[in-house]
């Protein structure tokens, strides 16, 4: 294979990566994104394969391994994407970005250590300076996605009892300064291998690296964790990419180019969502101390609750509706249930439309996977800034396990999420709201709509509510 084709075929790799992130934009074209995805991956692995070969001479002694490697990983990862569920889909996206900068570690020790090897240098010769500032780069990129995504994948996960896997933020005075002096020393010692070449300098920016990307995502809340997520997979796009220009790999600087962008956009559009600024956010999450002032709150006012069968009356009655779904939606995996009742609904005449909120959930896009798993009709599903308008027009606005999403407290000076663009549900006509509990959201605030005259609150298990409203509108 001649060098020019394995250029083409990055090319068109490339090409196809950037097919795959158009159509991921809308879910309407979500499947044929995921298709050019996979394709462009697919000739991008096979053209590395049979690069390893040409630049060897003959069959590469290791492609053994690497053969083992893809068969061993892809079977993994095809176990695991099959039995996923939706309300573990965060967490398999922050396993896979640690994943990709734990990689970029490995491969950077590697070109470290044998940079001939890579076809960086000559034996004997020392790598030249331009090589050694790219490893350094995305090994300390690397190494902070690798340690942050572990930190996000337990506090996404929420069921394991250490202290740093909790949704509430860690914070300890001092903080930021320590974060501060562990950057500025990890620049540091970036600057020390990349002008002496000295290994010791490079396990310790690889050390404060790890240490940096654990302190980095403590702080920050359950609230924050779509921008996080974000955040996380541009990481890991900037330290493939800077491993890319390490080995002289167009395709991994491309592709990683692709991710970190995106995901730094993403990220941008997440905190413009909370109407947050991005350092706001990793500088630490929402107050803790919010959560402990709105649950005495709760504890001394009353709300209007009802049950499955008056939410069916009100909303057979209705003309229109809207359903708002979130993160206790995804937990019940009622979405299904959800599916009919709105079938049903329509059936009577009844025009209905979801509601979605960029940050609801605990990725970006979640809700919109949770519906797109149910089959959910595309012309049915609205972003926040194309049926805020509709509210004020809206018979019924029915809240299924989303909170923060939905809290006027956003529009309240003074309040921790003031100026959050929120779904203007408590606009609606009616508003049915259906909990578990009066437990606060992700912010640890009070929400305010659950003691509006118009809103009727419905306790209990989504899934098993929804089913209850489906059979009584029968």
């Amino acid at each position: 294979m001649s060098l020019n084709l394995v250029t083409l075929l990055y090319l068109v790799a490339s090409v196809c990566f950037i097919q795959a992130l158009k159509g991921l934009s809308h879910p309407t074209t979500s499947i044929r994104g995921n298709i050019f995805g996979m394709v462009g991956m697919a000739i991008a692995i096979l053209t590395t394969a049979a690069l390893i070969v040409k630049l060897s001479g003959q069959a590469a002694p290791g492609m053994g391994y690497v053969l083992a490697g893809l068969v061993v990983g892809g079977g993994i990862g095809a176990v695991m994407a099959q039995r996923v569920e939706m309300t573990k889909m965060p967490e398999l996206v922050a396993f896979m970005h640690s994943m990709i900068g734990l990689s970029a570690v490995f491969i950077a020790i590697a070109a470290c250590v044998e940079p001939w090897a890579f076809g960086i240098t000559a034996p004997g010769e020392a790598i030249p300076y331009g090589n050694r500032v790219e490893l350094a780069l995305g090994a300390a990129i690397g190494a902070i996605t690798f340690s942050g995504s572990v930190i996000a994948f337990g506090k996404l996960s929420g069921k394991y009892k250490f202290r740093l896997f909790q949704g509430a933020p860690v914070v300890f005075k001092g903080q930021h300064l320590l974060n501060l002096v562990l950057g500025l020393a990890t620049v540091f010692f970036i600057v020390g291998y990349t002008i002496s070449e000295a290994k010791v300098d490079f396990v310790i920016l690889l050390a404060l690296s790890f240490v940096l990307g654990v302190l980095i995502i403590i702080p920050i809340g359950g609230a924050d964790m779509p921008v996080v997520v974000s955040m996380l997979n541009s990481y890991s796009g900037w330290a493939a990419a800077g491993i890319g220009f390490s080995l002289n790999n167009s395709m991994l600087i491309i592709a990683g180019s692709l991710v970190g962008s995106s995901g730094a956009i993403l990220s941008y559009i997440m905190c413009k969502a909370m109407n947050r600024s991005f350092f706001n956010v990793i500088l630490g999450g929402f107050g803790g101390d919010a959560a402990a002032g709105g649950a005495g709150a709760q504890q001394q006012r009353s709300v209007k609750s009802g049950s499955a069968d008056d939410a069916a009356f009100i909303l057979s009655n209705a003309e229109s509706v809207i359903i708002v779904p979130g993160y206790g939606l995804a937990v019940a995996r009622a979405q299904h249930a959800v599916k009919e009742l709105a079938q049903k609904l329509t059936e009577k005449g009844v025009n209905v439309r979801y509601a979605i909120h960029p940050v609801a959930g605990r990725m970006p896009g979640h809700m919109n996977v949770l519906l797109a798993e149910a089959e959910v009709p595309y012309d049915q599903v609205f972003e926040m800034e194309d049926i805020n308008a509709e509210f004020g027009q809206t018979d019924v606005a029915i809240i299924l396990g989303a909170n923060d999403v939905v809290n006027p407290a956003a529009q309240v000076k003074g309040s921790p999420i003031y100026g959050m663009p929120i779904l203007e549900a408590y606009k609606a006509r009616t508003v049915i709201v259906n909990k578990r509990s009066m437990a606060a959201g992700y912010a640890g605030l009070d929400n305010e709509l659950f003691y509006m005259d118009k809103t009727m609150m419905v306790f209990g298990d989504a899934k098993k509510v929804v089913e209850d409203m489906v059979k009584a509108i029968e």
